[in-house]
Order: structure tokens, then C-alpha cells, then sequence
């Protein structure tokens, strides 16, 4: 029988994942949620990960941060492995590197920071349709009447910054689902797991999001109290328009360099 610290922590996170969610269907109504004391375990195993367990070196700032172009994204991807129960891999953003507003409609998922900080903007969606009792404020700009079947009800749930000493980012079906990941002060990279993946054909894909400015959110009270509007303005409805991907991003591929995960 092996002895278990030569199995490579990522190959232990792996299959804790693979039993943590294990069983869970496509939902979109969010009802769907691993078990606690699974969950404790996988929580557990990711927050000690590093970038040294994947054989991943820390990209220069300096080589990180030049112009993005056809041979150099703004982030890249590593792939681990995708099961039908979860999918694994590695996201690399370059200094200043940003991806944008998006959802996860239906899944589980954990962010961990490998090297390098980001900053972690999360949005719950309140409802998708708009009724009578829910007719959107005016925008500035003003947004197009065609537009207003694109308009998204939501809350700003929190802003935080995760570094590699940092536990993971969770988020679920409804909470957390939507949310936007800037690189902080240098490149940066993160584990991330989704469960289940995505898959277009089960109605599992990525939806592109922008946060609008309502006239009341544009205008002042004179009194220059900015700290305490952006605190209340946190806690109070969002709104989002859902967009095409941003000409501005994509995302490139690179080699897998650490170690092999099996099943």
C-alpha cells in the first residue's frame, strides 16, 4: 500500500473534489449544495496548496507586464483535468490583467491564490426577469429600450483581496455566482475549481456582465461623504447588463507543468 505523502497534494484535492461533489446535478435555482463535513476537507486541502506543488514559478513583474497582444493574453489557462463532476486548472493574469464580470450559472466553486494577490468583486443575481414591480431607474448614459431584456437585478455581496496565505474563494449556485478577478500590484495566479464544469449543452455557460449607474447612484449630496454612500451603495441593489465578451479580453493556454491527476 503507497504511503500517502507521496500522493501529490493535488492529486489528493482531486479526488476530495471529486467526492465533495460528487452527485450534484446542473441547477439554477442554486438547491444544490455539497455536504458540510466534505466540504470542511476539501477547504482543508486547498488552502494549502501552493504554486510549488504544481511546479508553478511565480511570473516577473517586469515580464508580465507589457502589452497584451495575439502571442501574449492577458490570462492564460492551465488545464488539470475535467471530470464530469468537476473541472480543475490554473488561471495566470498578467500586471493589471482583469477577468471581467461573469457567472457560473448552476455551479460550486473554489478560487485559491497561488502567487500574487487579487482582488475578488462578488454579486449575487436577485431575479432575472424584470416585472412591472421591478422597472429598472434611469441609467447614465441612458441604456437603450432594446437593451432592457439584457438588465440584471442583483447585490453587491463583497470586495476583498486573496494573496497565497489567504484561504480559498467560494462561491455557490446563489451567492458569490457572479463575480470579477483583478490582479493586485504584479501578476498573479489561482486554482480554480468549478462543479460541475461548464457545458453550454446543459445550460452551463459563461455569461459576460457590466455594472450600471443609475442617475440617483451619479448624482451628490454636496456633502462629499463618498466612504459612507460606497458603504450603503454595497448593501443596496445592483444593476447589470449582460454583454457580449469584452473585446479587451481573452484568454490564452499553456502547458499543465505539474503533477499528473488520474482517476
Amino acid at each position: 500500500m503507497p504511503r500517502d505523502n507521496k500522493t501529490p497534494l493535488i492529486q489528493k484535492i482531486a479526488k476530495q473534489a471529486y467526492i465533495s461533489f460528487k452527485g450534484l446535478k446542473s441547477s439554477a435555482n442554486g438547491e444544490n449544495y455539497f455536504v458540510a463535513d466534505k466540504q470542511s476537507e476539501l477547504i482543508s486541502l486547498v488552502t494549502a496548496v501552493r504554486a510549488a506543488d504544481l511546479k508553478i514559478a511565480p511570473r516577473k513583474t517586469k515580464a508580465s507586464s507589457g502589452a497584451a497582444g495575439p502571442q501574449n493574453p492577458p490570462v492564460s489557462y492551465m488545464h488539470i483535468c475535467e471530470t464530469e463532476v468537476f473541472s480543475m486548472g490554473v488561471f495566470l493574469l498578467r500586471t493589471g490583467a482583469s477577468i471581467p464580470l461573469h457567472d457560473h450559472p448552476g455551479m460550486n466553486g473554489m478560487l485559491k491564490v497561488l502567487y500574487g494577490k487579487v482582488s475578488v468583486r462578488c454579486f449575487d443575481k436577485l431575479e432575472n426577469d424584470l416585472t412591472v414591480s421591478t422597472a429598472p431607474p434611469r441609467f447614465e448614459p441612458p441604456l437603450p429600450m432594446f437593451q432592457t431584456a439584457s438588465l440584471r437585478r442583483s447585490v453587491l455581496r463583497s470586495v476583498a483581496e486573496y494573496s497565497e496565505n489567504s484561504g480559498p474563494c467560494l462561491l455557490t449556485p446563489v451567492r458569490d455566482n457572479l463575480h470579477q478577478i483583478d490582479a493586485v500590484e504584479g501578476p498573479a495566479a489561482f486554482l480554480d475549481i468549478l462543479a460541475p464544469p461548464y457545458n453550454p449543452d446543459d445550460g452551463r455557460d459563461c455569461h459576460y456582465y457590466k455594472v450600471l449607474q443609475t442617475v440617483a447612484e451619479g448624482e451628490t449630496d454636496g456633502k462629499g461623504n463618498q466612504e459612507q454612500q460606497g458603504e450603503e451603495n454595497e448593501k443596496e441593489e445592483t444593476w447589470l447588463l449582460e454583454i457580449p465578451q469584452p473585446e479587451d479580453f481573452w484568454c490564452g493556454g499553456e502547458p499543465y507543468p505539474g503533477p499528473t491527476v488520474s482517476f
